[in-house]
């Protein structure tokens, strides 16, 4: 059973965000949609003097019932400063179905905001002779290809268990990804339950039909101290198979712009940041600009890098970018973030240009631009006429690994500012081959031995999502993070030393055709398929896929009488 509300979402959302952005009184839930019959949890926290024995909850009744209540506190000392955190938790069960709030809460001056909780009907009637019930769905029977697909295992139990375990989720031409795990309380014609949910968000990588097979869950009746819910004779062993789902993946529509990285996505935001406002730069100060790019419904590795344009008298020295996921009631939402120290080379008005990247929304089926204005500064005069070049030593410029090609060398320099430049970059590499010199051999991976790094497997599912796209910038990120991962290198590599440290002429090839694709003028548009194909074979080779150990969790704690 899934509830009908996801239009509300968003604005659900918006006020989660609203009521973490409190800074003495926090409200949070577990879970924004619920089936009536569920319980929820509360948790309020206290970041200040508050007293959270005095809150008012009066309010709450109206639509909820307390459960259970408890508490807890934690001490901090940050760079010697003493902070106390105080938290109210509370299990709410909802008095009737449809959008409910709830509602802000007082204590002193601090106030929180409210907090929407969508309710639905409440679930089918079980037989009442089932003591575990197992079941799965999707959120939607219809997916783009490496659009976000949410399933649901969803464990009901009326008994205790030990030994439990769910088989591992394994598909050959989807990428999933493991969300948090929630449990709860669950009342169904007047019978408890405890309910677990295990969520996974699965990224399919070719359109047509996806089959998702049936989930096991195996587990035994305890056989030791009994719960309140502990209705069975004990020792039994259980087992339970979910119905096999099918998901209809449809292919990249050929609305969207065909030289652009496809992104399905419920929303994609691009925000920028400065390290100082760089209205207030002079010629041959540096600032740091960072520029975020978030999509809610995406992996982080889907994300098209960000070029900085330099132009006469601006230059970008960009540094590694970061890129991370992040988890939300709609899922996966990933994020890139890419930092780069600009330096004004002389005095005047500069224009720094639109950001302008597209992607599919895929709740309204059309295609959006996730928009960074053009922006006007004005460099003042420096000290000199002349800029200086230590400030462009800040970002280190030879610190990224080319995953974001350098822009053309700004004109205008005077010849003292080359010949510096010059010096500081020779300086640069001499420094880097002295440490790699004297730091001891990596050892590589023994020819028959599988990929060590646990996120060797992720990572080749990411460069073949990006490479079944035709997404040239993500496939290089994608193949240097492979690498580091299929290699168990502290570090990434460079295309150029992933070539030469495996010696295969395929992938060099294939690394030379991308590198052509990105860097060079007139390049046609880049095709993966070539790349897929050197690493699938490499790992073939080489020992392989890593062998997947089955996954085991902990329901509940066990609870005694």
């Amino acid at each position: 059973m899934m509830l009908s509300g996801r239009r509300f979402w968003i604005p659900l959302l918006v006020a989660f965000a609203a009521a973490r952005s409190q800074a003495a009184l926090e409200v949070a839930v577990d879970r924004q949609e619920v089936a009536l019959g569920d319980s929820i949890r509360l948790v309020i926290t206290a970041t200040a003097n508050e007293d959270l024995d005095a809150l008012d909850l009066r309010r709450l009744l109206a639509d909820f019932e307390i459960l259970q209540r408890s508490a807890t506190s934690s001490t901090s000392i940050v760079n010697g400063q003493r902070s106390q955190t105080r938290q109210v938790l509370l299990d709410l069960s909802p008095r009737r179905e449809g959008l409910l709030a709830i509602p802000g809460l007082r204590i002193g001056a601090s106030t929180s905001e409210p907090v929407a909780v969508e309710v639905g009907p409440p679930p089918a009637p079980t037989d009442a002779n089932q003591t575990v019930v197992v079941s799965a769905e999707v959120d939607s029977q219809e997916v783009y290809v490496q659009g976000q697909i949410l399933l649901t295992v969803r464990i009901q139990q009326a008994i205790n268990l030990d030994s439990r375990s769910v088989s591992e989720l394994q598909l050959d031409n989807a990428y999933v990804q493991p969300l948090e795990q929630n449990s709860f309380q669950r009342t169904q014609d007047g019978r408890p339950w405890l309910v677990h949910e295990v969520r996974y968000a699965i990224f399919p990588e070719q359109s047509g039909t996806l089959t998702i097979p049936p989930q096991v869950f195996t587990g035994r009746e305890s056989s030791g101290r009994r719960s309140v819910f502990d209705f069975g004779s004990g020792g039994r062993q259980l087992q339970r198979r979910t119905e096999p789902l099918t998901v209809n993946v449809l292919p990249r529509p050929s609305a969207f712009p065909a030289k652009d990285t496809w992104l399905p996505a419920r929303d994609l935001v691009l925000e920028e940041s400065w390290s100082k406002m760089p209205d207030t730069l002079q010629a041959g100060e540096s600032v740091t600009r960072t520029i975020t790019l978030r999509g809610t419904g995406l992996q982080g590795a889907q994300l098209p890098p960000i070029t900085f344009e330099a132009q006469d008298g601006l230059r970008y020295y960009p540094d590694q970018p970061a890129v991370t996921d992040a988890e939300s009631a709609a899922g996966l939402v990933g994020q890139r973030r890419e930092s780069a120290a600009l330096v004004a080379n002389r005095a005047g008005r500069f224009t720094l240009p639109e950001i302008r990247i597209p992607w599919w929304d895929v709740a309204q089926d059309t295609v959006r631009y996730a928009v960074l204005p053009a922006r006007d500064i004005t460099v003042a005069p420096g000290a000199s006429a002349t800029a200086s070049p230590a400030a462009t030593q800040t970002e280190s410029p030879g610190a990224t690994d080319a995953l974001l090609p350098l822009d053309p060398a700004p004109k205008g320099h005077n010849r003292l500012w080359q010949w510096l430049t010059a010096f500081f970059a020779v300086l640069w590499v001499a420094t880097i081959a002295l440490f790699w010199r004297l730091r001891p051999a990596v050892q590589a991976t023994p020819p028959n031995a599988p990929p060590r790094n646990n996120s060797e497997a992720r990572a080749f599912k990411q460069l073949q999502a990006a490479c079944a796209s035709d997404s040239a910038a993500p496939a290089r990120a994608a193949l240097l993070h492979w690498a580091q991962a299929y290699l168990d290198m502290p570090r990434p590599l460079r295309a150029d030393e992933l070539a030469r440290h495996l010696g295969d002429d395929s992938l060099s090839q294939a690394i030379a055709e991308l590198d052509a694709a990105l860097y060079r003028s007139g390049s046609s548009q880049w095709r993966g398929a070539a790349l897929a194909a050197a690493v699938t074979e490499l790992r073939r080779r080489k020992g392989g896929k890593r062998d997947r150990a089955v996954d085991t969790f902990a329901l509940y704690p066990t609870t005694t009488s």
